[in-house]
């Protein structure tokens, strides 16, 4: 379900309005902690964060000049959706994420490979996203999407 919308703000306030307060506190909690150099932006029908082309001219390789995509927050039909392409790229930063989220939820984790679902919006591990949003620096989302998905994508097109 995408949510057509201009900008964060506009984003914001059209999800439903029982999780607009929750979902700005995730956006400010991720806003906060992320290191310097990502830049917010709406994409993919999403609020999201991304380098920025100055910093990245080679941008996605999915959509080429577009800035490369890091995390995003959406709301979904269900559940508020908490996506982040470092934990689906590095294993290390997964298996830390996995091993410390029955640390700050009573919840089971509901994640798929970059995307962790929030059904029960009384009990997101706000403490957990802070930590894991300044895990990762531009520089080194960077190495990590050079390496695993770029050079994959090239090669792949290199056997054909």
């Amino acid at each position: 379900m995408q949510i057509p919308a201009d900008s964060i703000t506009d984003y914001i306030s059209k999800i439903p309005e029982e999780r607009q307060e929750v979902f700005k506190k995730l956006f400010d909690t991720i806003n906060d902690n992320l290191p310097e150099g990502f830049r917010e932006n709406i994409s993919y029908g999403m609020v999201g964060w991304g380098v920025p082309l100055e910093t990245y001219p080679a941008g996605y390789h999915c959509a080429p000049g577009t800035p490369l995509p890091f995390m995003a927050l959406a709301s979904q039909k269900n559940f508020i959706a908490f996506y982040h392409m470092g934990i689906y790229a590095d294993p290390e930063l997964l298996n830390w994420f996995v091993a410390e989220y029955p640390k700050y939820s009573k919840r089971k984790l509901d994640m798929g490979k970059s995307c962790v679902r929030f059904k029960k919006l009384d009990d997101i591990p706000f403490e957990l996203i802070a930590e894991v949003s300044k895990k990762m620096t531009v520089e080194d989302w960077i190495n990590t999407y050079e390496t695993q998905f770029k050079k994959s994508k090239e090669s792949a097109s290199k056997e054909k």
